[in-house]
């Protein structure tokens, strides 16, 4: 779930919004997904990571400008590299996968 602070989120398209971390762009927002429980985006890296994507929960999102069109994230890009690997959009219906990627974000709160 995007934190109450952040004033937006769910309910408006970030698609083609770049992501930003403290230290550097990661890609833009190729896909999201609003459904309550499920909240995340899908981030094009480009040539970043080698052309693949990643999943960012929406828990990780410190703030959006919708103005700029930057969706501003607290993990690292190298954070972000050794996130569970997503591979195809079957996954973000899958619960397992999921979970291995909102519990790999939240032990980096901690």
């Amino acid at each position: 779930m995007y934190a109450p602070e952040i004033g937006c989120g769910a309910g408006r398209s970030m698609v083609g919004f770049t992501v930003e971390a403290a230290d550097g762009v990661i890609g833009h927002v190729d896909r999201q997904k609003d459904e309550p429980g499920m909240q995340h985006l899908v981030v094009d890296t480009g040539v970043w990571k080698f052309g693949r994507s990643v999943l960012i929960p929406a828990g990780a999102v410190t703030g959006i400008d919708a103005e700029a069109q930057k969706v501003y994230v607290t993990p690292s890009r190298e954070e972000i590299k050794a996130a569970p690997r997503f591979a195809t959009d079957s996954e973000t219906a899958d619960p397992g996968y999921l979970s291995e990627v909102g519990a790999y974000y939240l032990a980096l709160r901690g």
